[in-house]
Parts: C-alpha cells; structure tokens; sequence
C-alpha cells in the first residue's frame, strides 16, 4: 500500500543562492495533520498549498498548479546511495515524501486521495532550480539530477483537508494516456524530440506545458517540428548548469544564439 511517509514545510531562511532574498527549501517533516489547500495564483496567491509551508522565489514556485510537491522514499534512498550522504525526508524541497509509489510513473491527471478526503491532481515535473543546486551542493549537480530524469512530480489541490504521515495514497483516477512525469521530464529537458508525445495528454497538460508545443499540429509531424526548434541535449544541459530554463522548459534570451542553440525553444 502506497502512503505518506512525512509532510513536510519549510521556514524562510536566506537564500544564498538566487536574487530572492529567502527560501523555504530545506523542509522538514511534521507531526500531526497539515492542512491542504489551493493556494491560488502563483505571484498574486498564497504560495504553497500547505498551510505553514513557505516559497521564496514566487515568480517561479508555487500557485495553483505547482500546489505541493511530492518525491518518493525510494528514490531518495537512490540517492543517499549514490552521493554517499544521508538525505532526510524534505531535503530535496518536497512537500510529500511518499513511500510504495511509482511517482515518476504517474500520469498528468492521475488523481491521488491522501487520508481518505484530501485529493491532488499530478500536473507536471520538477525543474530544478539554482536554489536546489545550492542547497545539495556541487557545480554540476542540475546535470546529474536531470540525467537521471526522476525528479519527482508537482500536483494541485483539488479538494482540500488535512493529511500527516501515515495517511494512504490511493490512486483514484488514472488516465489512459501514457504521458508520465518522466516522460515530460525528459521532452522538455534532454529529449525535446519527445515534445510531440506530450499532445496526448490533452486537457491534463497545464497551460505552461502548452507553451512548449506552439507549432506541433499532430502527433505525427511533431517530431519535425520540435527536432526544428529543439537545443541539443549538451546546450540544454549547459543552460541548467547556468540556470537559465524556466520551470515551464522554455530557455531564456541568455542562451547563446548561435544556430545550433536557438536562445529559445517553446
């Protein structure tokens, strides 16, 4: 049975690492119910969709359809392996630690209920930020993070409530498309040529992600189109290095504009 290993919140604390003066990074898990809610629009809201549960960089965190973020268990535990450190629940800036739970493997518009009332709609992946660069540590740590394309999935608050550790996840809507975290992941990432697959999704793919596919009609131009607009997998690693893609995967005007890697691929 899949379940909520912790819930977890951050406190501002200065963020060293971005412009913004704070950041609720580093969460760490709580005892007893925390309430879930839809905490809006992303920089007109109230910023996460726990209550108690701080966000620094508003302009690109938060809101409605990045509510809560979750990450499971065992994928940390991958990692505690592979950097040879010990990685706490709510060390990689997720709200719900989960355990049992194929996060990566779920769909946009798979449906969640959390402690038998709260549910959360999975709406996209986790693109890591400067700020998570930091806090984990390491220069090249983005580009070792997104080639292991699991990073964990954002969701929205559909009905609210409170959920605490222990609570079962329930997967109570599953959509027949087959377009994962991962697999979006991967399209607006490394493997752009994927772009086209995302279509498949329909209504499940938030506007953000729409942006990315302006020019692919159907599925089977696609690949043409987006091969046109695509960054080499070396550019678009280089511009995580350097923290210039968006959380939606688009590339911002800083991107060198050479042919080879147009400053922006939407």
């Amino acid at each position: 049975m899949a379940t909520l290993d912790s819930v977890n919140v951050g406190r501002p604390e200065p963020n060293l690492w971005k412009s913004v003066a704070s950041t609720g990074i580093d969460k760490r898990p709580q005892e007893g119910p925390v309430a879930l809610r839809d905490p809006g629009p992303r920089t007109t809201g109230l910023g996460s969709g726990l209550i108690g549960d701080f966000v620094g960089d508003a302009a690109h965190h938060g809101g409605t359809d990045q509510a809560v973020y979750a990450f499971a268990r065992e994928d940390l535990d991958d990692w505690e392996r592979r950097l040879g450190r010990t990685l706490p629940n709510g060390f990689f800036g997720e709200n719900l630690t989960t355990r049992g739970l194929d996060v990566n493997g779920a769909r946009l518009g798979e449906r969640w209920r959390l402690g038998g009332t709260a549910e959360l709609v999975v709406t996209c992946p986790r693109i890591p930020c400067n700020t998570f660069r930091g806090w984990v540590g390491g220069h090249d740590w983005l580009k070792v993070f997104t080639r292991a394309a699991r990073p964990g999935a954002y969701l929205r608050v559909v009905t609210p409530g409170p959920i605490a550790a222990g609570d079962a996840v329930e997967i109570v809507h599953r959509p027949d498309h087959d377009v994962t975290v991962a697999l979006t992941y991967r399209a607006i990432t490394t493997e752009r040529e994927l772009l086209g697959r995302l279509l498949a999704a329909g209504d499940d793919l938030i506007e953000e992600l729409r942006r990315d596919l302006p020019n692919v009609k159907d599925r089977r131009d696609s690949g043409a189109v987006v091969m046109r607009q695509a960054m080499s997998p070396e550019a678009v690693l280089a511009a995580l290095d350097e923290e210039v893609i968006s959380p939606d995967g688009s590339i911002s005007p800083s991107t060198s504009t050479s042919p080879s890697t147009p400053a922006a691929a939407r």
